[in-house]
Formats: C-alpha cells, structure tokens, sequence
C-alpha cells in the first residue's frame, strides 16, 4: 500500500476567550516560542522543528478547534487530494490557494466527517530551528494529534478512506470494546488519533520533548508551577512514548511525550491492546490510575467549532 498524500503533521490552531494566559502558558511554561502575530492570532514554535509553527491560538468567544493542518510533499499533491476529495463527496472549506499565515505556502481546507476543519499545505518555507541541548525541557516538536467522537469507527473510516492514513493499533476496555485507535501517516507510529466519545472535541495534543531525561525534567517544572495534572508520568505500550498529561489554561489537555516509535509502513500489523491489563496502558506502573477524572478531563468540552470555518 503505498503511503498517503499526507507527509506529516504540521499545527493545531485552537481557539479561546483569554488568550492572554493561554499564551503564557504555551510561552512561559509549556516552552514554545512566540514567533508571530497578525490581528490578534499568535503564532508559536518548537525550537527543534522545522515547521513554521506548531500552535497557533486566537481570541474567539467560544472555546474550539479552528483547524489541525497536516504537510503534503508538493502543490501538486494538494491539488491531486482535494480533487479527489471533491470527487468523493467531501466539503471543502475552501479550494487550493495561496495562504499567508507565517511561511506562506499552498492550502485546500475541508470538513473531516465530524465537521473539523482539516488544512493540508504544502510549499510553505522552512523555519531556521535549531538541535536542542541536553537537559533542555522544551518541545523539540509536535508529535501527535488526539481527537474525540461519539462516532470513532466512522472517523477513523473516514480518515482511512478520504485521507490515505493506515492504522498501527488500537485500544480496547475488555469486552467493552475499542475506544481509540491511532492513525499514521509516515512511519512515525501515529501522528493522528481517534478516541471514544460524548462528543466531538480535542482529546489532547502532544509535543515530544528530547529524551527521557528531558521528558521527566518538563513534567518536575509543570508539578512544580502547580499545573494541574490530568495524568502521568508513565510509559504506554501502543506507541512505546512516555506521557505526562496536563491542562492548557483553556481545559485542553496537553502532553509531553517521547521515544515515540516508528514503524515499517508495509509491514507493522495492527494490534488490539486491552487496557484492563496495566502494561498495556502504563509499562512503567508510575502513572496514577486512568480513571473517571482522566476521562472526564480528556473528554473536553464540545467543540463549538463543528462545521464552521474559522475566520482564519
């Protein structure tokens, strides 16, 4: 099978009312960089990544996701996938066109099958980045991108179909079922995923840190300014990256990560991992219990952006 159009993940952009802690947080604490603004939208980078940017936040009276972008190796390939996006049926917020967020580049924009707006570029320049050091405690990127539905089998068929994505693993409650399945779209284990839910919202978002050394040293700094914890530090089994879960001061649950794993696009075979067994969910058995709190906080509020394009 060959691989998707889509190379790579790029930015979540999210909406809040008070952006100011909002950025501070992702700024003074989290460790990103601010990078650039335009009306009020601000622009925030990993030191490590290429990428131009990897949050974008604006000011908005509702909570939401404006969109989550995703990279394409050419203009042509963006043209290519929103043709056959049209030809399958699906919505697109706007045709291919130049755009002028940080960068620059070339961009079709659609409705996903729950009513994100997905972005998928290509084109745009490269930001000057550099290695980051030992000991350092800041993102070296963005890692993975985690959604809720109350319909995920339909999501993830959707992402399969529409998207070319190819799925590493999933995760089951016993004979209660799956209730998140990871996505890939290069050989990184995912860069996308789908959890069961009440209601279309974000899941959380993870940002790779450069080590384990580095990954522990972040979450003692966040303990320690007295963020809330959602849930950590530990290490999961689908994936093989450790996780610290917290709160962004808008109630998104985000995480550090690392040693995420890669593997063979033809070859890794996906497996159901039932979590009721705890070295399946933490290998380490550091991590607190993954309970209703953890659920309740990774469950979100509904997005209030559902097929509605955002102003930028």
């Amino acid at each position: 099978m060959s691989k998707p159009l889509i190379t790579h993940l790029r930015h979540a952009a999210i909406a809040m009312p008070d952006l100011d802690r909002q950025l501070a947080f992702y700024r003074d604490l989290w460790g990103l960089t601010e990078v650039a603004s335009d009306n009020g939208v601000r622009f925030l980078a990993a030191e490590g990544s290429p990428e131009q940017y990897v949050v974008r936040l604006r000011k908005a009276d509702d909570k939401r996701l404006d969109l989550v972008a995703f990279g394409a190796a050419s203009m042509e390939d963006v043209d290519t996938l929103a043709t056959q996006l049209v030809k399958q049926g699906v919505q697109l917020v706007h045709e291919p066109q130049k755009i002028d967020t940080p960068g620059g580049g070339y961009a079709v924009r659609f409705f996903d099958g729950d009513g994100r707006v997905v972005e998928v570029s290509a084109d745009v320049g490269v930001r000057d980045y550099r290695i980051i050091e030992p000991r350092e405690s800041i993102p070296v990127r963005l890692s993975h991108f985690v959604v809720n539905s109350n319909n995920p089998e339909a999501t993830v068929a959707w992402y399969i179909k529409h998207l070319g994505f190819k799925l590493s693993d999933s995760l089951c409650l016993g004979a209660r079922g799956e209730f998140m399945w990871f996505l890939r779209c290069n050989d990184w284990h995912h860069s996308f995923a789908v959890a069961r839910g009440p209601h279309v919202s974000v899941n959380h978002v993870s940002f790779e840190l450069r080590g384990v050394d580095e990954y522990l040293r972040g979450t003692g700094r966040l303990l320690r300014e007295g963020i809330q914890k959602v849930w950590g530090p530990g290490r999961h089994h689908a994936g093989d990256n450790t996780f610290s879960y917290f709160m962004d001061r808008a109630g998104n649950t985000v995480e550090y990560t690392t040693e995420l794993e890669t593997v063979d696009w033809d070859e890794h075979h996906p497996s159901v991992y039932d979590v009721t067994k705890p070295e399946f969910i933490d290998q380490w058995g550091t991590a607190n219990q993954m309970n209703e709190f953890v659920a309740h906080q990774m469950h979100n509020d509904p997005d209030r952006g559902v097929f509605v394009a955002p102003p930028m």
